[in-house]
């Protein structure tokens, strides 16, 4: 019987790590993984606990990749369905680490602020004071407004941004490239099961693509302005695309073989990076990028270079 590992270098999966650091998540895990699928209540009912308390760290165990669900229809209304993605966790340390001789250089890229667009309706920009142009019009991604953007979302296509490279002006060696924001799906009003596949390319090379679960609207997002109506868009989940010589990896699990000499970083003043869903997505769902004052996170777009002197 085939088995699924996950091997975790800890620089590069500390979501996994941290979803591995409660007595009540390994719980889950073992439960999941000695029965099989399970719902929460199946799960709250087993181990004795509030379906609240199973809730939440059924989260956090789904944003760290540890386990992945699916919604049901049940006799009254949905049920989730939780599934274990792995058999096993190894924890692994590189042994080339060298941490005096190790720079991280972080640039934060305001939303607004991308280079080039090409998106479809329905599409739109808000600041934290209110929307910005006209709604599911294109032409309003060129407003100068834009500027001020807090949160964007449309259909399909994208918008890229240009990050200077800011290692190759430091004259250090790039031993990763790294971007962290925060996103989900989009759908008019919102919808928790409406997955998308949004693609992220960097130097014109795509390098992996992440499936969003949903577009969430079951609360409001922590820094979302309170005039933002609750039916809409509120928060999305944090993702760290990482580039590194192995591949590329999402929150610490290796999605493609893409590495950083695929990207020929050396040679290029700047980093450019893609975020879109493609007209030919299996799971073709929009995207709401939510930047400072919007979601919960209240972070820009971040690039991390990770690099050796």
């Amino acid at each position: 019987m085939s088995r699924n590992f996950l091997v975790v270098d800890p620089e590069e999966g500390l979501e996994v790590l941290r979803g591995l650091a409660s007595a009540i998540r390994i719980k889950i895990l073992k439960l999941l993984h000695v029965r099989g699928p399970l719902n929460v209540n199946d799960i709250a009912e087993a181990l004795a606990l509030p379906q609240s308390t199973v809730s939440s760290n059924v989260q956090i165990l789904e944003d760290a990749g540890l386990i992945r669900t699916e919604t049901q229809k049940a006799r009254k209304g949905n049920q989730k369905i939780c599934h274990s993605t792995f058999d096993e966790v190894l924890v692994m340390f590189k042994e080339d680490i060298n941490p005096l001789h190790k720079e991280a250089i972080e640039v934060a890229m305001p939303l607004g602020l991308y280079t080039s667009c090409e998106v479809s309706a329905p599409c739109g920009l808000c600041s934290t004071e209110g929307i910005i142009g006209l709604l599911d019009v294109p032409d309003t991604f060129l407003d100068p407004e834009r500027m001020k953007a807090g949160l964007i979302w449309f259909t399909r296509g994208y918008v890229e941004y240009q990050f200077p490279n800011n290692a190759k002006l430091a004259q250090n060696e790039i031993e990763a490239i790294e971007f962290s924001m925060e996103l989900s799906s989009e759908v008019p009003g919102t919808a928790a099961n409406w997955p998308s596949d949004i693609t992220v390319a960097v130097n014109g090379k795509d390098v992996g693509t992440w499936t969003s679960p949903g577009d969430f609207g079951d609360k409001r997002g922590v820094y979302t302005p309170d005039w933002w109506k609750l039916k809409g868009s509120q928060y999305g989940k944090l993702k760290s695309w990482k580039v590194t010589h192995s591949g590329t990896f999402v929150d610490g699990l290796k999605i493609s073989p893409v590495s950083l000499k695929d990207l020929d970083v050396e040679t290029h003043h700047s980093i450019r990076l893609r975020i879109g869903v493609k007209e030919d997505a299996r799971h073709p769902g929009g995207v709401n990028i939510f930047g400072r004052g919007f979601g919960n996170y209240d972070q820009d777009i971040v690039l991390r270079l990770h690099t050796t002197r």
